[in-house]
C-alpha cells in the first residue's frame, strides 16, 4: 500500500472498509470465528486499538493516529501474505461471549456448541440436574470453561491428549478465573476410570482424510490432531459414542459434533436416535444422544469402533 493511498484512510470505518476489501480481493478463506471479511477486518481493527467488539456504531467515525492505523495496516498486510488466521494474529478469540486466549497450541474456538452453553443445553436436558460435565477434547478448553462460567454449580472436567493444548487451556482456566473447571490428560475415555458425568460435551476431529488433506491454507497454522479423522472423519467419533456409557450417568446425555461427517455416520448408524440440533443458522452436524440409546445399540457400534484400530 502506497503512502498515499494510506493517508486517505482516517477513521475505524476507513479501516475495517479498507480491511475487508483486501481480504475479499485477495480470496483468504474465512471459517476461524468468522464467516466473512467484514467481521475479520472488524475484529483486527478494534482489537489492535483496544476497543471493545461491542463498540457502539457511532464510533466507526472515530479517528485513529498515524501510529494506530500503522499496527492496524501491518496486520491487514499479515493476513494478506501469510494467511494467519486472525485469532492467531490477535492472540485472542470469541466465544460464548466470553475472550480466549488463541494460539497455534489449539484450534481457533469455533463450535456451534457456544449457542448452546449460553442457552443452557436447553430443551435437550429436559431439566435434568447436571453436577459433573465432561468436555472431551477440550482443546483451548473454550467449552469447558464457557460451561463452567455459565454454571458455577456444576463440576467442569476437560480432557485432551495434546500437552501443547492443555498448557493453552491452564492459561484459559486462570485467564477466566474458571475454578470449578478441572483439565486432565487422557486419550478420549482412557484415563477417566471411575469418572461418571450428566452431561458429556464434545468436539473432536471429524475432518476426513481427503478434506484435511485439501484444507486452505488458513488451516496449515492449527495442529492437524485436531482435525484430521480418517476416511469418513468418524475414526474418534465412533470410540467415544463405544465407551461414553462407561461414563454417562443413567439419564446422561452425550452432546457431540461430526460437522459434514454427519451424512456418513447417518448411513453407518441409522438405527441410532440422533437428535440433530436446530441452530438459528440452521443445522451445524451436531447431535444429542440419551445414554439409553447409546446402550442399546452398543453392539453395533463397538462392532464399527473397534474395526477401526
Amino acid at each position: 500500500m502506497t503512502a498515499d493511498a494510506a493517508d486517505e484512510l482516517h477513521t475505524l470505518i476507513d479501516l475495517i472498509r479498507y480491511g475487508a476489501s483486501r481480504f475479499n480481493e485477495a480470496g483468504l478463506t474465512f471459517g476461524h470465528s468468522y464467516d466473512n471479511a467484514i467481521d475479520e477486518a472488524t475484529h483486527l481493527v478494534l482489537h489492535t486499538l483496544h476497543l471493545p467488539p461491542d463498540l457502539g456504531p457511532a464510533y466507526g467515525q472515530a479517528r485513529v493516529t498515524r501510529a494506530e492505523k500503522a499496527k492496524v495496516l501491518a496486520l491487514f498486510d499479515r493476513r494478506v501474505a501469510e494467511r494467519v488466521p486472525v485469532a492467531y494474529l490477535t492472540g485472542e478469540a470469541w466465544f460464548a461471549g466470553l475472550s480466549f486466549k488463541s494460539d497455534a497450541r489449539a484450534l481457533v474456538p469455533r463450535s456451534p456448541i457456544a449457542e448452546l452453553i449460553e442457552s443452557g443445553f436447553e430443551p435437550w436436558l429436559g431439566g435434568r440436574e447436571v453436577n459433573r460435565a465432561l468436555d472431551l477434547c477440550t482443546g483451548s478448553g473454550c467449552i469447558a470453561i464457557a460451561m463452567g462460567h455459565y454454571n458455577p454449580d456444576w463440576q467442569v472436567d476437560g480432557v485432551d491428549i495434546s500437552d501443547d493444548a492443555l498448557a493453552l487451556a491452564g492459561e484459559n482456566k486462570i485467564r477466566l478465573h474458571a475454578d470449578n473447571v478441572t483439565l486432565l490428560k487422557s486419550d478420549l475415555f482412557g484415563s477417566l476410570s471411575g469418572r461418571h458425568y450428566d452431561l458429556i460435551v464434545t468436539n473432536p476431529p471429524y475432518v476426513t482424510n481427503d478434506e484435511t488433506d485439501a484444507l486452505p491454507q488458513e488451516y496449515s497454522y492449527e495442529p492437524e490432531l485436531g482435525l484430521r479423522a480418517g476416511d469418513d472423519g468418524l475414526d474418534l467419533v465412533l470410540k467415544i459414542l463405544r465407551d461414553a456409557p462407561l461414563h454417562l450417568s443413567q439419564e446422561g446425555l452425550l452432546i457431540c459434533e461430526v460437522g459434514e461427517s454427519e451424512h456418513a455416520l447417518v448411513r453407518l448408524l441409522p438405527e441410532v436416535e440422533f437428535a440433530w440440533i436446530e441452530f438459528k443458522v440452521g443445522q451445524m452436524g451436531i447431535f444429542a444422544v440419551e445414554c439409553a440409546d447409546l446402550i442399546k445399540h452398543n453392539a453395533r457400534i463397538r462392532a464399527l469402533a473397534d474395526a477401526r484400530r
